[in-house]
């Protein structure tokens, strides 16, 4: 740190700017789709808890994805909400906008992990369906879900750390509706080239390191597929994977908007509340398995409720 500066101990958000009329509007429809995200993703969590015909693999990390999804969407999204709402509330201290920093840099890191993970499972559901069971036994579920977390909370602490080692002296407001990196680097009076260097290699590894399995895991997909003659038989082999490819196009075309928008509030959005947001419906629309599940559950709520 420089001595000469003093640093900011707490940051005033400004969050969207508009009239109070329009700040109602947004905050209607971003509760909304809040909301629904969470309730959604709970409902997903929970009927893959208690049906014992949703217990393989792929809904078992599907599992760890919705509440991967809610809790990445409970570190920013409640305080917009409440800064849409009472605009001069929006202060956040220096303690908090680092937790809330770590929170959403980690959750996201564990997510992206997550994501090749499934990938590799898709993989081995399509080109070896014979070693299935044996490959994506519990005990290798089990491990890849605590590799997936642990990495994304240790991977995230020196970024973090080094951020808010800088003196943050030009300025106490950031222009974002939540502790954004990219705005505490502009506020800081320090020279930030070598660590927003550091900073971004890491992001690219980290990026790059989950996309290398899910594009290899595509690739095979895609060409034992193909290699099907009927089809019929390439219908029902790409439809096991083609609810997480559709997140997987979502989820990584975000990441990359969110670095080339140089931390856009809609693309920020888009991270945080509409790919959520969609995730139950990408998953369970199309699944015929989970709405079966899902309808077996409500028949069961509702014969208990009517005794």
């Amino acid at each position: 740190m420089l001595g000469d500066y003093s640093s900011a101990t707490e940051f005033f958000l400004l969050g969207f700017p508009g009239s109070q009329e329009i700040r109602r509007i947004l905050f209607a429809t971003f509760f909304l789709l809040y909301a629904v995200t969470v309730m959604g993703n709970a409902v997903i969590i929970i009927t893959l808890c208690v049906d014992k015909h949703l217990q393989s693999p792929m809904y078992f990390f599907l599992g760890h994805l919705c509440v991967l999804e809610i809790l990445i969407t409970c570190t920013a999204v409640p305080f917009m909400l409440w800064g849409l709402l009472l605009p001069s509330t929006q202060i956040m201290s220096l303690t908090a906008c680092a937790a809330q920093l770590y929170l959403y840099l980690s959750l996201g890191t564990s997510e992206l992990a997550l994501m090749g993970v499934m990938a590799v499972d898709r993989y081995v559901a399509v080109c070896n369906p014979l070693r299935y069971n044996i490959i994506m036994n519990s005990s290798t579920c089990i491990w890849v879900i605590i590799v997936s977390w642990v990495l994304g909370f240790l991977s995230e602490i020196w970024p973090v750390y080094a951020t808010f080692q800088l003196t943050f002296c030009k300025s106490s407001v950031l222009d974002h509706f939540y502790c954004d990196r990219g705005q505490l680097l502009k506020v800081s009076c320090e020279d930030t080239l070598f660590t927003e260097f550091i900073l971004f290699l890491m992001a690219v590894f980290i990026i790059i390191g989950s996309l290398i399995p899910t594009i290899v895991s595509y690739t095979y997909i895609i060409s034992t597929i193909l290699k099907i003659p009927s089809a019929s038989g390439r219908r029902k082999s790409f439809s096991t994977c083609a609810s997480h490819f559709t997140y997987v196009v979502i989820g990584y075309g975000s990441c990359l908007f969110l670095y080339a928008a140089e931390y856009n509030r809609v693309v920020s959005l888009l991270v945080l509340v509409v790919t959520p947001f969609l995730n139950p419906f990408i998953f369970t629309l199309r699944n015929d398995k989970f709405i079966q599940a899902f309808g077996d559950g409500m028949k069961r709520c509702y014969q208990l409720l009517k005794n």
